[in-house]
């Protein structure tokens, strides 16, 4: 079997009891088939939700808490227990864990975003297993993942994985819920994620996790954008993962035959970057940049709106449509000047104002 980078999540509800504690059996089932998997060369990465779930029993809630400072106060006492029950089993296995803590801000920041992937990088170059968990302990709302699944999802584009791999309680997408509709149709395969897919998936989840099934769907669909194949399914004991990599798991796979990497770079322009302006552009630029493959030049660019600095993110309009946005080697003052002026008409400045491996497409222009 080709050896893989696999990044594999797993939710509360997979790791714990319905009282919130820590379930001895079923982190030892998951960790055996982490355990194979690294056994056969597979490079893989863990995504693991739980602190929150086994922190509030020990800070004497009777249930997951709803407030902000509780679950913060949960998942600092509950992430040092999961981490802890990790490394206790995967000593067995002789496989050493990293935990790795991340925020919203952690993928905003440029440099951030590239000492996170540099670090992966690192880890999984000398044996090491990574378990990233969302740092819930100094998260504020408007700067979490919304929940693990789309961290996975982020993560999994992140490092170039070749696979996500997402376990639940559920045997994939059903068109309705199946535990409701014995009619309901399940989805082994798919190869797009439609709206209406997506309409499909219930928003309910498990009394101890965040994420139900339409989140695990958007997650998907992120990670399916940024060039990597998706299995959301269920499964038991040590060989699980590898089944589902032989194409035998108990769940839907959603994939491409030949999927499109998606640059680190243009990942960050396109999910976390900032926008500092816009810059409207005439056909002949867009189209130089949406089907020729090239560059925009000062020449194509008659509007520019906003205050930026030479290295920030800009939209760009072609017209009133917004086609993509770009990393800017211009800053605004400087782009305004020269901007609608032939190559041999410029001195002193990069004749580019956003190159090719540098821009991202957001919106299909036919």
């Amino acid at each position: 079997m080709e050896q893989k980078r696999i990044v594999v999540k797993i939710g509360s509800s997979s790791l714990t009891n319905a009282k919130g504690e820590i379930d001895d059996v079923k982190v030892a089932d998951h960790l055996g088939a982490i355990a194979a998997l690294k056994l056969a060369g597979h490079e893989v990465i863990l995504v693991s939700s739980g602190a929150v779930a086994c922190g509030f029993k020990k800070l004497g809630y009777p249930s997951r808490p709803v407030t902000l400072k509780g679950k913060q106060a949960a998942a600092a006492v509950g992430q040092s227990l999961l981490v802890q029950k990790y490394t206790e089993v995967l000593a067995t296995y002789d496989i050493t864990p990293a935990q790795v803590l991340l925020t919203r801000s952690d993928f905003s920041k440029k440099d951030r975003y590239q000492n996170a992937y540099e670090t992966f990088e690192e880890l999984l170059e000398r044996g090491i297993l990574p378990i990233i968990n969302e740092n819930d302990t100094v998260s504020v709302q408007e700067l979490t993942f919304g929940d693990n699944d789309m961290l996975s999802a982020l993560v999994s584009g992140l490092v170039h994985a070749e696979q996500l791999i997402i376990l639940t309680d559920i045997n994939g997408l059903y068109s309705d819920n199946p535990k409701k509709n014995p009619d309901a149709i399940h989805f082994s395969h798919l190869t797009e994620i439609t709206d209406e897919l997506l309409g499909f998936a219930t928003a309910e989840g498990s009394k101890v996790g965040t994420g139900g099934m339409q989140s695990k769907l958007l997650a998907a669909k992120t990670a399916y954008d940024l060039g990597v194949n998706v299995f959301i399914g269920r499964g038991e004991g040590k060989h699980k993962l590898l089944d589902v990599l032989a194409g035998r798991g108990d769940g839907t796979y959603i994939e491409k035959q030949h999927p499109a990497v998606v640059s680190s770079k243009k990942q960050w322009i396109s999910l976390f970057s900032a926008v500092s302006g816009r810059i409207y552009i005439d056909q002949g630029a867009a189209d130089a940049l949406l089907h020729k493959g090239k560059s925009l030049l000062p020449a194509g660019v008659y509007i520019v709106q906003g205050d930026f600095s030479t290295g920030d993110v800009v939209e760009v309009y072609q017209e009133r449509q917004l086609i993509g946005r770009g990393e800017v080697l211009y800053d605004s003052d400087t782009l305004k000047a020269v901007m609608g002026k032939r190559t041999d008409e410029i001195t002193g400045n990069s004749v580019v104002v956003i190159h090719r491996d540098r821009f991202v497409q957001t919106e299909r222009v036919d």
